[in-house]
């Protein structure tokens, strides 16, 4: 049976992840803290004997596993952007830096000890406010070194320069996920990002908060979608020491989002504006070139129905 470790795993991406290996017959060692993470993701999880949980914070050190690990899943991170948010990085700024970084090696170190494959998730926010679109995975970013993101955007980028140089120097079979807006059912409702923001303000009636005037854009991943293509790149043999963009190439303004979801949760929200955040990219659509050529990757639900089923998560939690 193969082992694997997924860091991060409470999390939203990381609970399907542990979820979809378990399905496949895998054993898995799940690390967490649940700074920004959920108990409840895992519930059901905890009762499978292949799934084993572990309450640990990995930048300081790496727990014992007495098993060969056979792969590591590194996404253990707080992801939101939103500083009104307790789950934001701007609100955990060492922490952030220090579990892509310090973690990021204890986590290579363990891949070369066990000669086992590392899958890093990095970010679309590696490209920072980008100046190209679509974003290819050749393009260096246009990213502000000290701002307030940049305790995310520089830990990612140095948690991608690290896994490159392990597999440089040790041969470590590396590869490096930059991961554009995801979404679907077990975000936390109180995460402060786009779609969770939107759809439980309108869900409570209350006014549907864009920031600045709505004009940028962003691309939308389905969870499913997205964890197929991660389990693909996990999977593959031949694409060590390679970093590959996944995420939806449709591109939405905002603003169209926020309309979108008002229509669909049928509410008397009403949409107010509000300043737009420091150094909040005005473009972000992935070029997934590369992840369909070497993966065969493609997502498949469309946004309206994605938002659907989130709508529906959300309507649940909340009765």
């Amino acid at each position: 049976m193969q082992v694997f470790l997924v860091t991060g795993g409470a999390g939203f991406i990381g609970s399907y992840i542990c979820g979809k290996l378990l399905e496949q017959n895998k054993k898995v060692y799940c690390i967490d803290n649940f700074l920004t993470s959920s108990r409840s993701n895992i519930f059901p999880l905890l009762e499978n004997p292949n799934f084993v949980f572990i309450n640990h914070d990995l930048s300081k050190s790496l727990p014992e596993i007495d098993e060969k690990i056979d792969g590591i899943f590194h996404f253990a991170s707080p992801a939101s952007p939103n500083k009104k948010s307790a789950r934001s990085y701007i609100n955990y700024p060492i922490e952030t830096l220090l579990v892509n970084s310090c973690g990021t090696n204890n986590l290579l170190d363990l891949a070369m000890k066990n000669n086992g494959r590392f899958v890093y998730a990095s970010s679309s926010e590696i490209y920072g406010d980008p100046e190209v679109s679509p974003q290819v995975e050749t393009y260096f970013g246009h990213v502000n070194p000290n701002g307030v993101r940049s305790c995310y955007d520089e830990a990612k980028r140095f948690g991608e320069a690290i896994t490159m140089s392990y597999f440089r120097k040790h041969n470590v079979d590396t590869r490096i996920i930059r991961i554009f807006n995801t979404y679907g059912p077990r975000m936390q409702k109180d995460d402060g990002r786009v779609v969770t923001n939107f759809i439980n303000q309108a869900l409570n009636g209350e006014p549907i908060t864009v920031y600045g005037k709505g004009q940028q854009t962003r691309s939308f991943c389905y969870v499913d979608d997205l964890v197929s293509g991660v389990l693909r790149i996990m999977g593959n043999n031949d694409i060590k020491g390679e970093v590959i963009n996944l995420g939806n190439p449709e591109e939405y303004k905002i603003i169209d989002i926020a309309t979108k979801i008002k229509e669909l949760t049928r509410t008397n929200s009403e949409i107010i504006y509000e300043e737009l955040p420091e150094d909040d990219p005005k473009r972000r659509r992935p070029d997934i070139s590369k992840a369909k050529r070497l993966l065969g990757f493609e997502p498949k639900l469309d946004l309206e129905k994605g938002l659907q089923k989130t709508i529906e998560y959300f309507r649940q939690e909340k009765s």
